[in-house]
């Protein structure tokens, strides 16, 4: 093992996920670092940070989730404290990068929001970003410092091939999660389909065909995040309707926003499989929803970083 250019390293959280910090820090055999992350009456965010990290190698855990804005601020006001106080090497832990969906100008006069938070990480002082799934891989280069884009994919690969499912399909629920939808079934080793949608507007889609077979087989479908749930419910159901023995749902981000928990309890999923990028409220855990954790991976990840390993190995299916 290398060692790192740093004596010592510390773990500090924003308030986005403290439960998935805990787990991290915890699988790193760390406590959290001490530190105060509140409101002024007002709603200005205010930090506090309770322990020396001169010359350490620090790592802020923060998901720029819901409610969105409050997250970000909180991750740049962290960041710019440790720059503050001479933190050897900054690296922001972002399970979910949000304002990701803007990546690029779909119409006149779009802004593109994904660039401009990477411009704000950069300008707080972070030296290093590590996320996981990010809606356009091309964000990467909206940075000029390194990224780490880990995949949740093998996480959730790990999970289906454990589960033994015949005459498995999985199912791309529009064009764009076609790469994505490949590389799940490649190792579990069975064919793909297609949901060729339209939309009308943001956060609504409309199914026009099915592109593969899906009659009389266990079909899964896989999209990086779930947000108002109309795309993956709407897939599902005509799956359902085409003669789909069952369908399952797998996504990274658990948006889960307007009428997503509805939407899924009344569609044709019978299980719909999410990683712990956000937390997800007790109030929208359904039967039919299963949880796994990222913690390990992103536990691993920040190690190898902190002691100069190759990060290649986590970014490959196995």
């Amino acid at each position: 093992m290398r060692k790192s250019f740093f004596s010592e390293y510390k773990i500090f959280n924003g308030n986005s996920h403290t439960a998935l910090a805990e787990e991290i820090a915890s699988l790193m055999g760390k406590p959290l670092g001490k530190s105060t992350v509140s409101k002024f009456s007002d709603g200005e965010v205010s930090v506090s940070i309770w322990e020396t990290v001169r010359g350490a190698d620090v790592y802020i855990i923060q998901s720029t989730c819901d409610p969105v804005n409050d997250n970000m601020m909180e991750l740049l006001i962290m960041i710019d404290a440790m720059k503050r106080a001479s933190a050897g090497r900054i690296t922001a832990v972002m399970p979910y990068y949000g304002y990701a969906r803007q990546d690029r100008k779909a119409k006149a006069r779009d802004p593109i929001t994904a660039k401009l938070v990477a411009n704000m990480i950069e300008a707080a002082g972070a030296d290093r970003v590590l996320t996981m799934d990010l809606h356009a891989s091309q964000i990467q280069g909206y940075f000029d410092i390194p990224v780490d884009h880990l995949l949740g994919m093998p996480i959730i690969k790990d999970y289906f091939a454990e589960q033994n499912i015949d005459n498995m399909v999985i199912v791309s629920p529009d064009h764009g999660s076609v790469p994505r939808a490949r590389k799940l079934a490649e190792p579990l080793n069975c064919p793909i389909a297609i949901v060729d949608k339209r939309r009308p507007e943001p956060n609504k889609s409309e199914i026009m065909n099915i592109i593969g077979e899906v009659e009389g087989k266990n079909c899964i479908i896989i999209d990086d995040m779930i947000d108002t749930a109309g795309t993956i419910t709407n897939a599902a159901n005509a799956i359902k309707d085409m003669g789909a023995l069952s369908v399952r749902a797998a996504a990274t981000h658990a948006v889960l926003s307007g009428p997503a928990i509805e939407r899924i309890r009344d569609s044709a999923i019978e299980e719909l499989v999410l990683l712990n990028t956000m937390p997800i409220p007790e109030e929208k855990m359904l039967d039919k929803i299963k949880v796994l954790s990222v913690a390990p991976l992103f536990a691993e990840a920040m190690n190898r970083i902190h002691t100069n390993e190759s990060m290649s190995r986590l970014f490959t299916m196995k």
